[in-house]
């Protein structure tokens, strides 16, 4: 038998990296920037068929939260009606599609860890565009996997950012610069290599559906940014702050951790506690 085909948008950002060293390569088949450009739906379809994948996994986004207030159009573009035309392929294709979403898509007022059956009700214009994403993957693709992951980091960097939250407290202390980090906003820190074990393992599975994927525990992001300095034996001015006084464009949600609800009744790989992954990524950076 063939091996199946795997279309990777993004193969050389974050996610896609960590996926792309994983997918053999009598299967991979890599998409990339501006190439493959997920808001031109017509080239996008084109390139798609000439593939003839039987998975697609799209890793494109447009992650700058505050930026996506003011370019609302552009964040809607890539996060949401990119996705009505990729799932329209995907079907006629008879594709499957792994779509990744946030846990943005929600208000944090819970208090308790999210799990895949919550109501989403987004803060910002980011989380708006990812849930609706969600939406159209839903309605316009019969087989899909919707993943909603939080706090992602991965030794490519975020080719969008420049840089993920690990690296960019790395880089501080290196300068010597103050730290000044938020210390109320809750969240889960998720391993792109550990993501990216479990999501093909999910694939494998053949169990469609939304899931929740992060690591395991929750922190705040100046708890994330302590254990990142300790860790890694680093002095750094490290203080925390307020979300008002760090006066953010985009609102945040105040507690945003996701439970692995459904993905913790397969046999996947399971993430590690957010510190132990944390650690050996350090080791391995």
């Amino acid at each position: 038998m063939a091996p199946a085909i795997i279309a990777l948008i993004g193969a050389d950002g974050q996610l896609g990296s960590d996926l792309a060293a994983r997918i053999p390569p009598a299967s991979l088949r890599p998409l990339f920037y501006p190439e493959f450009d997920v808001t031109r739906p017509a080239a996008a379809e084109a390139a798609l068929r000439a593939i003839r994948p039987d998975v697609v996994i799209n890793t494109a986004a447009f992650n700058r939260v505050d930026e996506a207030e003011d370019r609302v159009e552009e964040a809607f573009a890539v996060n949401a009606f990119a996705l009505r035309g990729l799932s329209r392929t995907c079907s006629g294709l008879g594709a499957v599609l792994v779509h990744f979403s946030t846990d943005y898509v929600f208000d944090g007022r819970k208090g308790a860890p999210y799990t895949e059956d919550d109501e989403p009700v987004p803060l910002n214009a980011y989380g708006e565009s990812k849930l609706a994403g969600e939406h159209f993957v839903r309605a316009l693709c019969g087989r899909h996997f919707i993943i909603r992951t939080c706090g992602l980091y991965g030794r490519a960097g975020c080719l969008d950012k420049g840089r993920n939250f690990v690296q960019a407290m790395l880089d501080a202390a290196g300068r010597g610069a103050p730290v000044r980090v938020v210390d109320d906003q809750k969240m889960t820190p998720t391993s792109s290599a550990e993501l990216a074990d479990n999501v093909l393992a999910l694939l494998r599975s053949e169990e469609y559906g939304l899931y929740h994927m992060t690591g395991g525990g929750a922190c705040t992001w100046y708890e994330f940014a302590a254990a990142i300095f300790d860790l890694s034996g680093l002095k750094a001015d490290l203080r925390p702050v307020s979300s008002a006084d760090f006066r953010q464009k985009a609102r945040r949600p105040a507690y945003s951790v996701l439970e692995n609800a459904r993905a913790g009744r397969l046999a996947l790989p399971g993430f590690s506690d957010w510190r132990t992954a944390l650690a050996r990524f350090l080791e391995q950076t």
